[in-house]
């Protein structure tokens, strides 16, 4: 095993051995390496104040993404380039980024404007960025005085056609430096009380997991992928994990593969990078996975880890639900799969034995015609969890519902499909008649929770009411779309 993360700050390589396995990347940044561009907001990653940029090497180039250092654990920069603030000036002369923030006075406190300027930064390294795209590049970057205006101003000011920055100059020795970080083994950081692993292969991850579930006084081993919501328990219920099994580092895991049927994504694949994929097989959903955190969560954050947490509220699993996904499991060498409804058994508890593991989720392609839509109800568009998620697969041929699958997030102690509806739906007319019957039905069979976001009453309403909106967008009005449900 390795005892040292090894990664690019700036120009330089560094060691970094000893440290806290749950040791945050915004904590040793300001701490030990004194770069206090780096904010601490919120520190559970909503605000964006603590933005940093991670290159890490993908296809024979750098990959920049912008991330929330608060969430992100040190031992998770292993092999990366990690950029602040700090990083974008040359001497006297601003990056030109930094630049565009002063020249439209989008800065007042300052506060926030490191987390701002790095969001942009990474936006300007993406080849495909567009001046249309700066909304959602700075969704999820909060500003409490200067006001959005100027921010949007200067992101307008960038010219992503001028001359190369000094971090596109050195991009080819960057990479050089990068590659020869990546190696097959075992990194293993350790303070002594508690340790944070990260395999390289998805046999020596299932070797791990078995023996530590064979060790009957070893502690509970926590898997992460993202850490955007375990980074919460480490940052606010101060939780002491150990082990913490990091998934990062296991190539195999990060592959989206396509076949004739279905697509699978694999366990380490964020939601950035399954996007395409799956707007592409269902285009509905784009702006629904555009409410799902802001930039940095989606490019930390995994499809499969919202799924593996079992949280009533993640956007993910009503979703793959509608969809009809089933999951890949793995212990030792033994394998299986399960649709995705038989995973959630009860608040906090899904089918997984001790020592297994997702290793992928399996999505299947919609039959020619079938819609997947989703609606997240919630009490502002961006950086927000749901009151209430519906999504419904949706295959009707104008006379017949042929299939049909409604599933709710929010609804229950667990994600949930509405069965009983769907079967009273499924082979009839659609009709206002049906639709009515429908609502009737789910008030009978949901049973709504009540809480701090919403009552169960209301719940139902939505429900109901998002069943209602269905119909109107795939008969009433079939060719016209409805603005998009951000409040209600």
């Amino acid at each position: 095993m390795r005892h040292a993360v090894r990664f690019m700050l700036g120009d330089e390589v560094i060691s970094v051995a000893g440290v806290s396995p749950a040791l945050s990347v915004l904590d040793w940044l300001r701490g030990a390496a004194r770069l206090t561009g780096t904010k601490e907001g919120c520190n559970e990653g909503d605000c964006g104040a603590c933005t940093v940029v991670l290159a890490r090497p993908c296809m024979g180039r750098l990959d920049y993404r912008a991330v929330n250092a608060c969430t992100l654990l040190l031992g998770m920069v292993d092999g990366a380039q990690v950029l602040t603030v700090e990083h974008l000036s040359e001497g006297t002369r601003l990056h030109k980024v930094q630049q565009a923030m002063v020249d439209a006075h989008g800065s007042q406190c300052g506060f926030c404007t490191p987390g701002f300027v790095m969001s942009l930064f990474a936006r300007a390294k993406q080849p495909s960025a567009t001046r249309a795209d700066v909304a959602e590049t700075l969704a999820g970057n909060l500003c409490r005085c200067t006001g959005y205006a100027p921010i949007m101003r200067a992101a307008a000011m960038i010219d992503d056609n001028e001359a190369p920055d000094v971090w596109d100059a050195r991009s080819n020795q960057t990479l050089t430096q990068l590659e020869a970080l990546q190696d097959a083994t075992t990194l293993c950081l350790s303070d002594g009380s508690a340790s944070f692993i990260a395999p390289t292969s998805e046999d020596e991850l299932a070797h791990f997991l078995v023996q530590h579930a064979a060790d009957k006084g070893a502690g509970r081993p926590t898997l992460i992928a993202g850490n955007t919501d375990v980074g919460l328990w480490i940052n606010k219920k101060l939780m002491r994990l150990d082990p913490i099994f990091w998934l990062g580092r296991i190539e195999g895991l990060k592959r989206i593969v396509e076949n004739a049927d279905n697509i699978e994504i694999g366990a380490g694949v964020t939601y950035s990078k399954a996007t395409t994929a799956l707007v592409d097989l269902f285009p509905e959903i784009g702006g629904f996975i555009a409410r799902i955190g802001g930039a940095q969560v989606r490019n930390s954050g995994t499809i499969v880890g919202n799924v593996a947490n079992g949280s009533p509220i993640g956007d993910m699993s009503p979703l793959l639900l509608a969809a009809g996904a089933r999951l890949a499991l793995r212990r030792g060498t033994q394998r299986r799969l399960l649709p995705l409804e038989a995973f959630f058994l009860s608040y906090g508890v899904q089918d997984r034995a001790a020592g297994e593991f997702i290793t992928q989720v399996s999505v299947p392609k919609p039959k020619a015609g079938a819609v997947l839509k989703a609606w997240k109800i919630s009490k502002r568009a961006d950086q927000d969890i749901s009151s209430l998620m519906m999504a419904v697969y949706f295959d009707f041929d104008g006379t017949r519902i042929n299939e049909i699958r409604l599933a709710f997030g929010g609804m229950a102690g667990v994600p949930c499909r509405a069965l009983a509806s769907e079967a009273l739906l499924r082979g009839g007319p659609w009709t206002r008649a049906t639709l009515a019957a429908a609502q009737a039905h789910l008030r009978h069979e949901l049973q709504p929770i009540s809480d701090m976001r919403a009552s169960a009453a209301y719940r139902l309403d939505v429900a109901c009411n998002l069943l209602e909106r269905l119909f109107i967008e795939t008969v009433e009005r079939a060719q016209t779309r409805l603005p998009d449900a951000s409040l209600l």
